[in-house]
């Protein structure tokens, strides 16, 4: 295992959804439900899932399109999303 590739991906995955919209359904599923291990499992196995596709997305984005042009890509589709939302677009 590439322990540097590890560290660099936990923690920008750690930081990036810190306090997102999938925690606050997760707050909200388990305050209703009253079922933390529940939502917890719900939880940890969608989000398994999302990274499985992402993952597989990213190996087979790669052997077709440069690195650096996929990251470039996705930068400038947040810096979109997030100006159409200043914008109140979306």
């Amino acid at each position: 295992m590439d322990w540097k590739v590890f560290l660099a991906t936990f923690g920008a995955v750690f930081f990036a959804e810190l306090a997102d919209k999938t925690q606050l359904v997760g707050i909200g599923m388990a305050a209703k439900s009253g079922k933390p291990v529940s939502v917890w499992l719900g939880s940890v196995s969608a989000y398994i899932i999302v990274t499985v596709i992402s993952v597989f997305l990213g190996v087979i984005m790669a052997k077709f399109i440069r690195p650096e042009l996929i990251r470039y890509i996705g930068a400038s589709l947040f810096i979109l999303i997030g100006a159409l939302m200043l914008l109140k677009v979306i």
